[in-house]
Formats: C-alpha cells, sequence, structure tokens
C-alpha cells in the first residue's frame, strides 16, 4: 500500500470571502466552477451539505465536512477510500490561496491505474476547476488556462459518454413526416451537459448534408437519389439530443445498397453524434463564463 498525495494550488487575487462564496454555489443551478461541459459536473442529491451523496461522472464522493467560506471535504463511496477537498487560506485583505488535496491509500493495482490514465484527467480537471474560480473571483483578469496533455485529451476522449439506442421519439415530428412508410429507421441518444447548445442548428455539422427542414427543437437534414432518399433528424428535447435516420428505398438498386450500408450505418451515426457532441461541449463557454454573463444580463 502507498499514501497518495496529490495537491494543487492557486493565488487569486480576490477575498477569501469571495472565493468562499463561490465554494458554497459547487453543484448548484448556478454552479461557476465545475468544469462542465467539457467535463461532467460536480452534482449531489441535494443542498451542499455534510452527508450529501454525489460526484462527478464515474467519480462518486460524498461530503465529509463543510466549513462555509473556508474549505469542503469529499470522501470516496466504499469500496473506495480516502478523499479530495478544497480548502481557501487568506494571504492578505485582497488576496487568498485556493488548494485541492487528494489523498488515498492504493495498492499496486490502484496505484497502477492511477499512473496510466486517472492522474492525467485528474489533474487537468482540477485545474480547470480552478482556472474557474479565478475566472468567476477576478472577471477582469487574464487568464491564460494550461493546455492538457497529450495523454489526457486522449484519455478523455475515450471515456466519452456513447450515445444509446432509443424509439423514434414522438417528439421528433420532421422525421416522422418525411417518408410515411419508411423502410428503415433508427435513433440514437446522448444527454446534454450544462452550457452544451440548445439550438438544433448548432448541430447541423453532425453529418454532412444539406439542411432540409426546421422546427423549434428540431432539424431536418438529408439528401434524395434515384435509388433512395435520406434524412436524418436532429432533436434537442428534455437535456438530449437524439439522431433519428430514415430512409426511403424506390428500387432494387437501392434496396441492395442499403443492405450494405445498413451493417455501417449504426457505427457511423454513433460516431458522428458522439464526434459532434464533445466538439460542441469543448466550445461551449466555461461555468464561470456562462454564469458572469447571466449575472451581467441581470444587472442591466
Amino acid at each position: 500500500m502507498r499514501m497518495l498525495r496529490n495537491v494543487h494550488e492557486r493565488v487569486v487575487e480576490a477575498p477569501a470571502e469571495v472565493v468562499g462564496d463561490l465554494l458554497g454555489r459547487l453543484s448548484s443551478p448556478d454552479d461557476p466552477l465545475s468544469p462542465s461541459p467539457a467535463w461532467p459536473p460536480i452534482l449531489f442529491d441535494g443542498p451542499l451539505a455534510v452527508g450529501a451523496d454525489g460526484g462527478h461522472g464515474f467519480v462518486r464522493y460524498s461530503v465529509g465536512a463543510y466549513d462555509p467560506g473556508r474549505s469542503i471535504r469529499f470522501d470516496f463511496t466504499p469500496p473506495d477510500n480516502g478523499h479530495h477537498a478544497l480548502e481557501i487560506e487568506p494571504l492578505a485583505a485582497d488576496r487568498c490561496r485556493v488548494r485541492h488535496v487528494l489523498e488515498q491509500q492504493q495498492g499496486w493495482k490502484a496505484a497502477l491505474t492511477w499512473s496510466l490514465a486517472i492522474s492525467p484527467m485528474h489533474d487537468t480537471y482540477v485545474e480547470e476547476l480552478l482556472d474557474n474560480i479565478t475566472r468567476a473571483a477576478t472577471p477582469s483578469a487574464a487568464l491564460r488556462s494550461a493546455r492538457p496533455s497529450r495523454r489526457s485529451r486522449l484519455l478523455h476522449r475515450l471515456i466519452w459518454e456513447r450515445p444509446t439506442a432509443v424509439e423514434v421519439s414522438p417528439d421528433a415530428a420532421l422525421a416522422h413526416q418525411a417518408f410515411p412508410h419508411p423502410d428503415f429507421s433508427d435513433a440514437w441518444q446522448l444527454p446534454l451537459a450544462p452550457g452544451m447548445p440548445r439550438d438544433p442548428h448548432a448541430w447541423s455539422g453532425v453529418l454532412p448534408f444539406p439542411v432540409r427542414a426546421t422546427a423549434p427543437h428540431e432539424l431536418l437534414l438529408g439528401e434524395d437519389a434515384s435509388h433512395l432518399d435520406f434524412r436524418a433528424s436532429v432533436l434537442i428535447v428534455d437535456d438530449k439530443v437524439t439522431l433519428t435516420t430514415v430512409v426511403k428505398t424506390h428500387n432494387r438498386r437501392g434496396r441492395l445498397y442499403f443492405a450494405v450500408v445498413r451493417r455501417f450505418h449504426p457505427f457511423m451515426s454513433r460516431t458522428m453524434l458522439r464526434r459532434t457532441h464533445r466538439r460542441l461541449a469543448f466550445a461551449a463557454p466555461s461555468a464561470a463564463e456562462r454564469v458572469m454573463s447571466l449575472e451581467q444580463e441581470e444587472s442591466t
């Protein structure tokens, strides 16, 4: 067994009270700190208080200790052991140090997993959380975010959520109207993290086809050919994006052609949706930027 101690810290040119107030908004609807949507948001099953259960993504923990405005400790859910904590240390009237500490007893398997896979993503996640603290506490200051390592980017791509197969939604009106009796249909779905675009037009690049029709929550892409017609619907409902495909064949050549294509179609649909989902997540404003923009709108 070994004791892992991983420390990240940042000096913030803002009073400790200001940063403490930001810490108290962690996991709330207006959370300015979670590095979402590029990473899973920090969420709990209730208000930020001792005993609240939650985590971010596959990392699960509960609030083990909480000193409002000063520190919070998250205890990992068994069978994992250890904790990670955020601490605020006043340095002057208008300056403080924010520190993130992870401590865990690790056997050789956990130590190997940490070194090869978890550590690069953990370090990137924490540094982006500290970036958000700096942005939110000092909105006028220039901030140059550190670029994630190549290994972190590769691992992040590998763990990105994968689409799940669903029934064609009754809300996908444009898809249902495309062909009265399609010869093929399927649908793939992904949840939308906070900050990701809810306008279906932002998803028009999911497939390289022209826009055929639009609706308030749906976009229809597609092309017509002599052997078959193809339509792809992008539907944004209930904080989920659904890619629906409907196909109508016209003749024997179309049926033979699609008999081959349909073997690869599910893989291509999942890949295109997942790739666009990840690209738009990275292009979205950070949590701190979203909250600051909303606060500015409310003040004007």
